[in-house]
């Protein structure tokens, strides 16, 4: 009996961490359904409609909440209109991983780095064979990144350029601007921090869905939540997957209301209450986001001196000093420690030595003194 209590807490322990990290898996995404499966007797692929939703990416989450595990999934969609592929490129020239931003493909992400302490400007150029018909813009991001910024963004059109959108700080994944055609698309980002986009991507409007959904293997009497529209690239561990592409006894559900994520929440790496995506510190906490000298880059992750250590961590933030040398442990480097005597700040006893000889003289001078007056 003692055993079988103690298995029964283990696995409701076991339960409860899946749950825990269900939950920071899903954070991610901003919309889910709630699938009503209640009609299935045997194991059945379902598909579950999305023809009156706004799907901005092809990343789901589909978690069974009996088992507390996430299943494969099949995104299907038709379109009436062809989608025109989109080719992405630099104003500076150009660079094989340009594509990776276009390819669809959430786990690629090309990486812009930053060098100095200035704004850096990147122009990305997205082009097409046929012109296209837009009105927003959704930037994904990899994990553990800000927004750039800033955006502008400017168009070319039988030879003449125009701007769709003057310059503007950055508060969302989503841009929106006045409906625009062109066949080529200038995008500049101004950024402070090392930026790392996944898709850059530029909804057609010309394109028409004519119906979608999604498709997994649902078992008898579990319950399911299909999460999706993440705001950033989320790995999802999932099982092995059924045959999902097959149309043979799919079972199509009754259209389910979205409803926004309770669980989304944007991404906090140091938990300083100021988002990723606004932060200008990432991965220091500053909440004040002091930013002295208006780079775009908070104070306590700038490096003022330019020794390539970080002001919070640097023990003269305003002297170069990479080796960090500080002979008297007193947290401030020698470059910059000229208040004290690094010797009697390393020697804590010396000043206490100097005080006993004194003492020691005094003693000595008046046993002396003493003495003569006695002979």
């Amino acid at each position: 009996m003692k055993r079988r209590k103690i298995t029964i807490l283990s696995l409701g322990l076991l339960l409860l961490s899946s749950s825990v990290g269900a939950v920071s898996l899903v954070e991610s995404f901003q919309k889910q359904k709630n699938i009503d499966t209640s009609l299935i007797k045997v194991p059945t692929v379902v598909e579950v409609s999305f023809n009156n939703d706004l799907v901005e990416t092809n990343l789901f989450a589909v978690y069974n909440q009996t088992t507390s595990l996430f299943e494969p999934y099949y995104f299907r969609k038709n379109v009436l209109n062809d989608f025109i592929p989109i080719n992405a490129g630099f104003d500076s020239g150009y660079d094989v991983e340009a594509n990776l931003m276009v390819d669809s493909d959430f786990s690629t992400y090309k990486e812009f780095t930053v060098s100095g302490d200035k704004q850096q400007l990147k122009t990305i150029i997205l082009s097409s064979d046929k012109p296209i018909t837009s009105s927003s813009l959704t930037l994904m991001l990899d994990q553990n990144v800000a927004l750039p910024n800033s955006i502008g963004i400017k168009i070319t059109l039988l030879g003449e350029q125009k701007v769709v959108l003057a310059t503007q700080k950055l508060n969302s994944y989503n841009i929106d601007f006045p409906k625009t055609t062109a066949d080529h698309w200038m995008i500049t980002f101004a950024y402070s921090q090392p930026l790392r986009i996944t898709e850059l991507i530029l909804h057609q409007d010309s394109k028409k869905i004519n119906n979608q959904g999604l498709r997994f293997l649902a078992q008898p009497n579990n319950n399911y939540i299909v999460y999706f529209n993440p705001d950033r690239f989320v790995n999802i561990p999932v099982i092995e997957a059924a045959n999902l592409l097959s149309n043979k006894d799919v079972v199509y559900l009754k259209e389910s209301v979205s409803q926004n994520n309770p669980s989304y929440v944007l991404a906090d790496n140091d938990l300083d209450g100021i988002p990723n995506i606004r932060d200008n510190c990432i991965d220091v906490k500053n909440q004040d986001q002091a930013d002295v000298n208006g780079n775009g880059k908070g104070d306590v992750c700038d490096d003022f001196d330019k020794d390539g250590i970080i002001n919070s961590v640097d023990n003269c933030p305003n002297n170069p000093n990479q080796n960090q040398l500080d002979s008297d442990y007193d947290k401030i480097g020698d470059a910059c420690d000229n208040v004290e005597s690094r010797v009697t700040e390393k020697y804590k006893f010396i000043p206490w030595l100097g005080i006993v000889f004194a003492m020691a003289t005094i003693v000595i001078l008046f046993a002396i003194t003493f003495k003569k007056k006695e002979n």
